[in-house]
């Protein structure tokens, strides 16, 4: 499923990120990768507020879309 529809405030293990090479290799940066764990705090409005190690993250609805976790 889609990171924007995620149930909130439970960890969700990424299976696969289908961003084009330039935004994946930045979102591997920030700990979100294949095999990467992520909480998903908020997705009210056209954000999405997640938690990724220890540090919260806003990502848009647009790139969320792209995240898919299980």
């Amino acid at each position: 499923m889609p990171l924007t529809i995620a149930p909130v405030n439970k960890k969700m293990k990424v299976l696969k990120v289908l961003a084009e090479e330039k935004i994946r290799r930045h979102l591997e940066n920030l700990g979100i990768l294949a095999g990467g764990c992520v909480t998903v705090l908020s997705s009210d409005g056209g954000s999405v507020i997640c938690m990724v190690k220890e540090s919260r993250l806003a990502l848009d609805k647009q790139l969320a879309l792209k995240i898919f976790v299980a």
